[in-house]
């Protein structure tokens, strides 16, 4: 029974209600539930759309609270000051939230218990963001999967426990803590003018994203499997913002896809798998932290990767003007939407770490400041994975020909259109949008002419097979 002490939710990639492990164990102690967002250093570091995107959902899910008689409190500062601050102010016995798995999470939660439980409060931390705790997934020799193909094999006829419901009832406290204003932490600041072209393309918070599961689910996940890879249409489930910020859970992702595979949709398990590709991203970097930072295949540390963002060649393909049609459509998408097909982030990453021989940090930093969508797993893992220096890998020697790929994924151009304004008559709007949505500074027009290739990409292939070829892998 609860000394009705009021608890502490802290809230932090788990906006939503519904499947919520960590807010109905709060609310099952029968005291009052006080939901708090910290916007300490792990958020403070946050790339400026991802940042932003995450000040929409906190927006958002307050709105959402308040609507059930609830409140979300802002705070700002280190996580543990602000928790004993708010344990004094409100005479909190407990405090709940739901674990993450990065490094820097990792640490600052494992501190942040042990201190909370020395200071007699009751600290709990809940699975919620994951299918599987990833200490829960062993290789048969008692190890963590290197590889993805046995990891889907041994988790794919696992029970996932039913979604929970949202709860009825969110029991407020009697007299709620001092807020900070969301619109003092300025969470946009950095997007500037993008913002406004980017914020028609944000699907916010948990009822959006429960329609946009259900539309797919009931109107194309039969076709995922051939549709998926061509990024001229609207085939994937566009769910991955979502799941960043946990305002939809992948447990609920897993059952919608296993009732379609039930009914006979011909593409559920292949959405099914891509569910656990992010599984193994998390895998991963929980067992294997230093994926995030440095090459997962120390063999690589001393390739002769370029670490220089500001090349002219770097800065072309930042810039969405490399001459490939391909890359430039991909990254003048991510400008203007906040995201970017998955077929198209596989040929940009390549172009870049192999035709233009960056290092994958250059790439990954630029996602991590670009995207809305922005997994610090699953940007990890990708970034190595096409590079060729981490688990998984495609052949290190496979260099996607982004001018072949476009042929087989973009055949009728659907996707260049709608992302290419110059030597157009009639650019797409779409297309003339990435000028208003990127940096002033730098001076593109949309009635600049298209740039001749910035490298041949023949030149490119050449110049890393040799660089390989020299090194024994």
């Amino acid at each position: 029974m609860s000394d009705n002490k009021p608890t502490l939710l802290w809230l932090r990639r788990d906006l939503r209600l519904s499947d919520h492990p960590a807010l109905c164990a709060a609310l099952d102690q029968g005291a009052p539930v006080i939901p708090v967002f910290i916007l300490d250093d792990c958020a403070e570091a946050l790339g400026a759309a991802p940042k932003w995107r995450l000040g929409l959902a906190l927006e958002h899910f307050a709105q959402v609270l308040e609507a059930r008689g609830s409140r979300l409190i802002l705070r700002r500062g280190d996580a543990l000051d602000v928790l004993r601050d708010l344990v004094r102010e409100t005479g909190a016995g407990a405090v709940h939230w739901s674990r993450l798995y990065d490094p820097a999470a990792i640490a600052r939660d494992k501190a942040v218990k042990s201190a909370l439980k020395e200071d007699g409060i009751d600290a709990q931390s809940h699975a919620g963001h994951l299918l599987f705790e990833p200490w829960t997934v062993e290789t048969k020799e008692g190890g963590y999967y290197k590889v993805y193909s046995p990891m889907w094999r041994a988790v794919k006829d696992r029970d996932v426990a039913a979604p929970l419901p949202a709860p009825k009832d969110l029991r407020a406290p009697e007299a709620w803590p001092a807020s900070d204003d969301l619109a003092d932490w300025r969470m946009g600041a950095a997007m500037n003018r993008g913002a406004e072209v980017c914020l028609p393309y944000q699907q916010v918070g948990e009822e959006a994203a429960q329609e946009r599961l259900a539309w797919f689910t009931r109107e194309s996940i039969d076709r995922y499997k051939t549709r998926r890879d061509l990024p001229g249409i609207d085939g994937t489930s566009n769910l991955s913002e979502n799941l960043a910020l946990g305002e939809i859970s992948p447990a609920q992702c897993w059952h919608a896809g296993l009732r379609a595979l039930h009914e006979g949709a011909g593409g559920a398990e292949t959405w099914i798998k891509e569910l656990v590709w992010r599984e193994f991203a998390y895998h991963l970097i929980y067992h294997t932290p230093q994926i995030a930072t440095r090459n997962w295949r120390e063999k690589w540390d001393d390739f002769p990767w370029n670490e220089d963002g500001s090349t002219a060649e770097v800065t072309a393909w930042k810039q969405g003007r490399t001459g490939v049609p391909f890359v430039d459509a991909a990254m003048r998408e991510m400008y203007v939407t906040g995201r970017m097909h998955n077929r198209a982030r596989m040929i940009v990453a390549s172009y870049l770490t192999k035709h233009l021989m960056t290092h994958w940090r250059v790439g990954q930093a630029w996602f991590d400041d670009c995207l809305t969508d922005w997994d610090i797993a699953s940007n990890a893992m990708g970034w190595q994975w096409a590079a060729g220096s981490g688990p998984d890998a495609s052949p290190y020697f496979r260099i996607f020909n982004p001018e072949t790929q476009l042929e087989k994924f973009d055949p009728d151009g659907n996707f260049v259109r709608a992302w290419i304004a110059e030597g157009y008559d009639t650019p797409s709007d779409t297309a003339l949008s990435y000028f208003d949505a990127i940096p002033r500074s730098w001076g593109l027009s949309a009635t600049d002419s298209y740039p001749r290739p910035a490298l041949e990409l023949s030149e490119g292939r050449e110049r890393a097979l040799n660089a390989y070829q020299e090194r024994s892998f």
